[in-house]
């Protein structure tokens, strides 16, 4: 056990291994504070089976951890002849099953060598650091210390072209510290006539601990499983996890005789896993596939995300394949400006929650009236304005299991800062009627080319929607009508938008539109005062009442 902080619950792991008659030699850091140290030899004194080896000062990734590990298993090898295999472990170790089992099952093993041993031209796992190069440079500065100096020393070896050469005839491999070799095989790496020239290169090598028993034991072994009896998991900066006591579950279905790295206050761990509680399980092979594949899915969602939920820690890269949203919801444009009480008709028919026009320029307009929504969604247009794209994200993440239907226009205050997010979000289902968006602005009553501004700038608007809308690259699903081909046959168009957001509904007839006598000429008023009518081109004008012209403006 190489020991450095936490030291009672190291002592409280060596007591178990030597309880069940397993010889322990610890490995003390010398930069453990003496008392600590002293305290825990006493606790420790009463053991027959167990041993402290010299101490060392051991640093990150450095010569002396293999240094300590050498002298520690040389001492137990030659105190206890009886040993047939010799397990390195840490003072953050936990065993997970009765060390009866484990000694069981070694015994029907004689011989074989669990270690992870990759060859370094094979490993695709190394992050942040060095691979073929740790064995062919020479590392004079700590690159945890020193970093700007081990940069800067790699860098000039490479453009001298500086390299060592590895010493016949080892091949470099890789692997995870922790081991689990046959008392032979540790014997004959100890005792290799050539043990002094491979101290003095891998001395030189970068993070020796992980190299050097894994290139060795190449060389000496009879059968090699490579991989380790000690569940280790990594982060995505190459560090490893720490298991907290919610992770007890986990750790009783992973099957593994060990793991590392246990945070030293997980009381329920080390008085779950040091009792005799996991005793009473079945005895079964490991069976780390199963806590690799739960990693696996948490470093993909770390990279990518959760879909649809956007926090500090976790915010999804642009364009996941899985989605800018966490669920379906609709995107409707332009029926309830053709049907009064749309969104109650298709709350009724549809059974679903549809808000009206949640981007309006005076506030929400939540469904019902509402002034606050789930998860303490207010109706503050000043609020949503402030990340309209958040708002959108946030209202589909506290509604899941709940589709959500919202209208939505070029009258709306987003100002192209959501148009082109749903557009390009898998789970939105977009339908538009172009043009619809001028049907209230001709029931005002007044003269078109009163309101000419305006319906440039919302023209201008719808524009730029229907263009995110028509791109190569829309992932959403898209249905346009223009106001003519709607109004031709409103039930079939109807239809198929009941048809994606509620299959299962029974057909019903769309609610009464409104009037639009005298629209045509309102858009030919449009048109002849100068306002190029882009969707609504197809729509049939009626003759424009005699009203002179304005000239247009300069």
């Amino acid at each position: 056990m190489l020991c450095h902080t936490a030291l009672e619950r190291a002592a409280a792991v060596a007591r178990f291994w030597a309880d069940a008659g397993c010889p322990v030699v610890i490995h003390l850091d010398r930069a453990a504070p003496e008392a600590e140290a002293e305290a825990m030899r006493a606790a420790l004194a009463h053991l027959p089976h167990l041993r402290f080896s010299p101490r060392h000062r051991c640093a990150w990734g450095s010569w002396s951890l293999v240094q300590a590990t050498q002298e520690a298993a040389a001492l137990l090898l030659r105190d206890f002849p009886g040993v047939g295999h010799v397990c390195l472990t840490s003072g953050a170790c936990l065993p997970l099953r009765p060390a009866a089992e484990m000694i069981d099952w070694l015994a029907a093993r004689e011989g074989v060598d669990f270690i992870e041993s990759v060859a370094v031209e094979d490993v695709v796992w190394t992050v942040g650091g060095l691979s073929q190069e740790r064995f062919t440079r020479w590392f004079p500065f700590d690159w945890r210390r020193q970093r700007w100096l081990f940069d800067r020393a790699v860098d000039l070896q490479r453009r001298l072209g500086l390299q060592r050469e590895v010493p016949r005839p080892l091949q470099p491999h890789l692997g995870s510290q922790w081991w689990c070799l046959s008392r032979t095989t540790l014997e004959a790496i100890l005792s290799d006539p050539k043990r002094k020239r491979y101290e003095r290169y891998f001395r030189q090598v970068w993070i020796p601990d992980e190299a050097y028993f894994q290139t060795l034991v190449r060389q000496h072994a009879r059968r090699i499983e490579s991989r380790a009896l000690t569940l280790v998991k990594f982060d995505g900066n190459g560090r490893p996890h720490l298991f907290y006591d919610d992770h007890l579950q986990l750790l009783r279905r992973s099957d593994c005789f060990l793991a590392r790295k246990i945070w030293p206050q997980a009381d329920r761990l080390y008085d779950y896993f040091l009792s005799d509680q996991p005793a009473r399980a079945a005895p079964v092979n490991p069976q780390p596939g199963r806590i690799h594949r739960h990693f696996s899915r948490a470093e993909r969602q770390r990279r990518e995300g959760r879909a649809g939920l956007y926090m500090q820690s976790r915010f999804p890269h642009g364009h996941v394949p899985q989605g800018k949203t966490a669920a379906p919801y609709s995107v409707l444009c332009g029926f309830a400006e053709l049907h009064p009480g749309f969104d109650r008709w298709l709350s009724d028919v549809a059974r679903l929650r549809v808000h009206g026009h949640l981007y309006d320029p005076r506030r929400v307009m939540f469904s019902g009236g509402a002034r606050v929504y789930n998860g303490a969604l207010s109706d503050s247009a000043a609020l949503r304005d402030y990340n309209p794209r958040m708002f959108l994200t946030n209202l589909i993440w506290n509604t899941r299991g709940e589709r959500q239907c919202l209208q939505y226009g070029p009258a709306d205050a987003v100002d192209g800062a959501l148009e082109w997010f749903m557009a390009t979000d898998p789970n939105a289902h977009i339908a538009v009627i172009a043009g619809a968006w001028a049907v209230p602005l001709f029931q005002r009553g007044a003269d078109a080319g009163d309101l000419r501004d305006e319906l440039a700038m919302l023209q201008k608007r719808e524009q730029a929607f229907l263009w995110a809308l028509r791109s190569p690259h829309v992932r959403a699903r898209v249905r346009i009508w223009s106001l003519a081909e709607y109004l031709d046959t409103p039930q079939a168009a109807m239809a198929e938008v009941l048809a994606e957001i509620a299959p299962r509904a029974a057909a019903a007839p769309p609610p009464p539109m409104i009037a639009l006598d005298g629209f045509g000429a309102f858009l030919a008023r449009a048109r002849d005062i100068g306002l190029p009518l882009v969707e609504l081109a197809d729509y049939p004008h009626t003759e424009a009442p005699a009203r002179p012209v304005r000239k247009a403006r300069e």
